[in-house]
């Protein structure tokens, strides 16, 4: 992992030193809430539907134990016990008290963490492939062009009014687990004809209410040019962006309005005025972060126990089924530790349970956990040998649940329970059709389908690319859930596609039953997935499936 270095330690405690100043002011009167917000925010602080809410950094996903700790031991003592992970690897906090923020990022100045730029018109926390460093079909680990990325864009002076929020993903893998194509700026390691790792860079992606999906700006730019060129896209935006309608003002409508030959031609413009300036420093730089990157110290051990263990335990047989991926390191494997027990709300885990995952990290991890765009915690480095032992652990701590990538493992956004934007729930839907579908204990049966839940147009629950996407609306005063199809955040991202009118609160569980068991019926075999059946057939049977009485009054 990146260690903070001087510069570091006394950059993010001086901005520590600085808003507890303002908050004092605000506090006393001195500052009012306009003249505050844009402080708070520049600090991660956003004023919600019953109390303030602190968003935390967790850059590209990374932490060790003892940042795993800390988050916990701010939970028990400023907030409620628990937090909540969302889909920009971030945890947030949703009861603290103005007062008490200040302790709060001190207390993660403790452990080399922040709050700084997780939100406001500026670049955002930068995410990874949640498998960075451990995937078996990994290039290259990302997350030292990541961090490079982090502290270039930190306070950067050029960038912090931007038009609109922007944000970047990256990925070093050939499986897209980041998705990137959803991004302002996404970052696909590729190599060329002579082999050399660099970048596809993809630009003008994003969800909320003018879905797309982004576009190849360069095919294979080379790793030493990649920062001045991610200097020239954001120069580019920072200057044509709309600042007349924040609902046109990301970099997909920017995309869209000027077309992409010509962002193409005045990025390359700009990009080679300035690549001069970018003396070597930055490489230099890079070489010096990798270096705190360097995969973990690998052991040999037998596997023999693990095999026994598969063949004694059917109920740890199907976690490993579901929850672990293939690891580069011969012997290892990647654990994805499920935040969705049914029934529970997606993403959030206790004080205690983070604390349980901080051990196993320790103990069996290498010391290293990610946290998910999925809203869920991996551990990517385990033996086989001790994931009896892991398994064990976490079913103790409630953490066991079997459904990686299932029809209950459902990313949902906090909607109306807490946000002050949303206009509708999404936790309590989430809960509803988690649980659901664990009565009929058919969710292995289905296989890999990908719900995806919104409160508001502003998509932060990605449903835009859900195999099956929901979006809750206000429709006079009542809750109303749309349901988009065909969704898809990987390396081949679409937009969903509208199915009908919406379902209210009461139908919109027994409308996704109604559809997910239908989709039993019109696949060509067990392995054939929700969205491939989707590709295949079209939208017209799903339909039919969801709105039966419309489908029989047609065909009288």
């Amino acid at each position: 992992m990146y260690k903070y270095n001087d510069f570091d330690e006394g950059f993010v405690r001086s901005r520590v030193a600085q808003f507890r100043g303002q908050v004092e002011r605000r506090i006393d009167g001195s500052l009012t809430e306009d003249e505050f917000k844009p402080l708070r925010l520049m600090n991660g602080l956003y004023l919600q539907l019953h109390a303030y809410m602190l968003r935390v950094a967790v850059p590209y996903g990374t932490l060790n134990s003892g940042q795993m700790r800390q988050l916990a031991y701010i939970a028990d003592k400023w907030d409620k016990g628990y937090g909540h992970f969302t889909t920009r690897q971030n945890i947030q906090y949703n009861w603290p008290k103005l007062a008490d923020v200040p302790d709060m990022l001190s207390a993660l100045a403790d452990v080399e963490m922040h709050a700084i730029q997780t939100s406001g018109n500026t670049i955002r926390n930068v995410t990874a492939d949640h498998f960075a460093g451990a995937a078996a079909d990994e290039i290259e680990d990302p997350r030292a062009i990541a961090e490079l990325l982090r502290q270039w864009s930190t306070d950067h002076p050029e960038f912090q009014f931007l038009p609109r929020k922007f944000k970047i993903a990256v990925t070093g893998a050939t499986e897209d687990r980041a998705v990137t194509k959803a991004h302002d700026i996404g970052l696909r390691m590729v190599r060329n004809d002579a082999g050399e790792p660099g970048f596809e860079v993809i630009v003008g992606g994003g969800l909320g209410r003018t879905p797309m999906v982004g576009k190849v700006l360069r095919e294979f730019l080379p790793k030493a040019d990649l920062l001045p060129y991610c200097e020239a896209i954001v120069s580019v935006y920072n200057l044509l962006g709309r600042r007349d309608n924040k609902y046109k003002a990301r970099i997909k409508i920017t995309v869209h309005e000027n077309g992409l030959e010509k962002i193409q031609a005045l990025v390359e413009e700009r990009f080679a005025s300035i690549r001069e300036t970018f003396s070597g420093h930055d490489q230099a730089l890079l070489k010096d972060i990798e270096a705190a990157f360097a995969p973990p110290a690998y052991v040999e051990k037998s596997t023999d126990g693990y095999e026994a263990a598969r063949l004694a335990n059917p109920a740890f047989r199907s976690w490993t089924d579901t929850n672990l991926s293939a690891h580069k390191a011969d012997g290892y494997a990647i654990v994805s530790i499920s935040i969705k027990k049914h029934g529970a709300t997606p993403g959030d885990a206790t004080s205690d349970q983070m604390r349980v995952m901080a051990d196993l990290a320790e103990k069996y991890g290498h010391n290293e956990l990610r946290i998910s765009h999925e809203q869920n915690v991996i551990l990517p480095h385990v033996h086989k040998s001790d994931l009896a032992a892991v398994y064990a652990a976490l079913r103790e701590a409630d953490l066991a649940t079997a459904n990686i990538g299932l029809v209950s493992d459902i990313i949902a956004c906090p909607g109306m329970d807490y946000c002050a934007l949303a206009t509708a729930r999404s936790i309590p839907i989430a809960q509803e059709i988690a649980t659901r579908f664990d009565e009929l204990k058919i969710e292995h049966d289905i296989g890999q389908l990908k719900i995806k839940i919104s409160g508001c147009i502003n998509a932060c629950g990605h449903h835009h690319v859900g195999h099956i996407g929901i979006l809750g609306l206000d429709r006079a005063g009542v809750e109303n859930y749309q349901i988009t199809l065909g969704g898809d955040g990987t390396q081949t991202t679409s937009i969903g596609e509208r199915a009908g009118p919406g379902f209210s609160a009461d139908e919109i569980v027994p409308a996704i039953e109604r559809l997910v068991t239908g989709y039993l019926d019109l696949r060509t075999n067990a392995d054939e997935t929700f969205l491939q059946t989707y590709r295949r057939l079209g939208m017209a049977p799903f339909k039919a499936i969801l709105y039966p009485a419309e489908d029989k009054a047609n065909a009288a």
